[in-house]
């Protein structure tokens, strides 16, 4: 029956008040609200800078061939393997020669399932190198799924450091997401500077502490780099002495007895004794401070430093050395990513898209409330009613959540209305239906409400089950309109069956025996 007790009524009543306070509060700001929760405008409304960035994986899988070389000789040492020739050509395959009499033996080490030197992986069914022999030579080539490995381990790696990194920036809702094995897409609204952004992005942030030699020309211990400024050419030791990793903490500071901005660094326990050790051995030596390939500085070592800390000084303005220290404290990507396509959405686009947005919400909105107030009267208007707050509903859970909305989110609120619209005319229809065969008005208002569950619960729930598979398929865009019609869905159930319908009851109640009542 149309009945709805006292309680049943304050939870209604109490229910819609809380989610129209949370959306008014994204619009009404005041000291005292009790939360701080507000809807976050996407980067087509809010404006910003768009970035799809590509990993190149070709260090990671050199420098992968290069550790199974050190693992491979090491290995045939242990195991009295006669080898020779252990080396990698073309930077992708390892190839050594084997002793006639040894071939089956080394053979069945590399190709079977519990192997330790060449990793076998059970969900792809194959090994992490493909093994390939000709006479008494061993080829060795990465499989594709040793290749998707690492690109999905170096990937990882890098989705995790270009977050800290865009976290340290403290830009506002960042959207990070991977795409494939080798991409990250980075999406970030209301960006001031998106310039500082892409050069924080662009390094690898490498960090190698090395000495600086007294050789004229490159051996295979020494190679010549250039000063980050092209001022110099030195020739610099390939021994690193302490690397990025053993960094805990870096931090812009001024050096007043110098007057310039400087980098100090803190290291780990390991990395302080292994500094410590290197500069006792090496006063009066230079010490190269290499990022990326480039000397940012090469100090004379004057003494011991042994207290675990130091400095880098490369005439750093305060926003570079504030940059660098970001860089340092984020840690090194394990490969450098380039920037594949890049849009940048003005603030001013963005709010012409909030603006057509809400016109074509209200020109929607205002059509419905027409028609329905023609075709039922006060029943139209307690749908317009209905229809009002339950957008307040959908706005208030996506506030409560801190949903982004986008514009194809707005598209979703938009579809919200036409289908809360189109329950209530199902409803309504069904009531002019029962009267013609119920002469009791509440019986039939009722039962209008009722038999017509089914058809309105099939409708919403198979727009439900499309609006899971876009969230779950779709890329950002698309998972804002699924979002956004998923939770329209609940809240037009609810504000049919529950809101529309105790206003129905008080109105039906009070005038049940009038005439011709819808």
């Amino acid at each position: 029956m149309l009945y709805f007790s006292k309680t049943r009524i304050l939870l209604i009543s109490l229910f819609t008040l809380i989610f129209v306070y949370l959306t008014l509060s994204n619009f009404i700001k005041t000291e005292n609200n009790w939360h701080d929760k507000k809807i976050n405008l996407g980067l087509d409304l809010q404006g910003g800078s768009y970035l799809l960035l590509e990993i190149d994986n070709k260090p990671v899988i050199i420098q992968t061939l290069q550790n199974k070389l050190s693992t491979l000789r090491k290995f045939f040492k242990n195991e009295k393997i006669n080898f020779r020739n252990l080396k990698i050509v073309n930077d992708k395959t390892i190839i050594f020669n084997i002793e006639s009499n040894q071939i089956d033996e080394v053979k069945k080490i590399f190709e079977e399932q519990n192997s330790d030197i060449n990793p076998y992986y059970d969900q792809f069914k194959t090994h992490q190198f493909d093994l390939e022999i000709l006479n008494n030579q061993f080829q060795l080539n990465l499989s594709k799924y040793g290749l998707i490995e690492i690109k999905n381990a170096s990937l990882d790696q890098a989705l995790e450091i270009v977050r800290r990194r865009i976290d340290e920036v403290g830009t506002n809702e960042p959207n990070i997401l991977r795409r494939g094995n080798d991409r990250i897409l980075v999406e970030l609204p209301g960006l001031d500077d998106p310039m500082r952004v892409k050069k924080l992005l662009g390094k690898t942030a490498n960090l190698t502490f090395r000495f600086v030699t007294q050789n004229s020309e490159e051996t295979f211990g020494s190679e010549k780099l250039m000063f980050e400024d092209d001022s110099e050419e030195v020739m610099v030791s390939k021994r690193i002495i302490l690397n990025g990793n053993n960094l805990i903490d870096a931090q812009p500071n001024m050096d007043t007895e110098v007057n310039e901005t400087v980098v100090s660094f803190t290291l780990d326990r390991v990395g302080a004794k292994r500094f410590g050790k290197a500069t006792t051995s090496g006063i009066g030596k230079r010490l190269a401070i290499v990022l990326d390939g480039k000397i940012i500085s090469a100090p004379v070592i004057r003494e011991a430093i042994v207290g675990g800390g130091g400095q880098i000084s490369g005439g750093f303005t305060f926003q570079s050395a504030t940059d660098l220290a970001l860089l340092l404290r984020s840690g090194a990507l394990p490969a450098p990513l380039n920037i594949i396509e890049e849009r940048t959405v003005g603030p001013d686009l963005g709010q012409d898209s909030i603006n057509a947005g809400v016109f074509a919400l209200t020109i929607g909105f205002l059509l419905v409330i027409i028609f329905m107030f023609f075709k039922y009267k006060v029943f139209g208007i307690i749908a317009n009613i209905t229809l009002i707050l339950n957008l307040f509903l959908l706005v208030g859970i996506l506030t409560l959540f801190e949903a982004t909305l986008t514009l194809p989110g707005i598209a979703g609120i938009i579809l919200t209305v036409g289908m809360a619209v189109d329950a209530n005319v199902l409803i309504f229809e069904r009531i002019k239906e029962e009267i013609k065969s119920e002469k009791n008005q509440i019986i039939a208002f009722d039962s209008g409400y009722i038999r017509s569950k089914s058809a309105i619960i099939d409708a919403n729930i198979t727009t439900l089950i499309a609006a899971i598979i876009l969230f779950f398929m779709g890329s950002g865009p698309i998972k804002g309109f699924s979002v956004t019609l998923g939770v329209g869905i609940f809240t037009t159930l609810f504000s049919v069956y529950f809101i529309a319908r105790l206003l129905t009851s008080i109105y039906v109640v009070k005038n049940k025996n009038k005439e011709n009542l819808i």
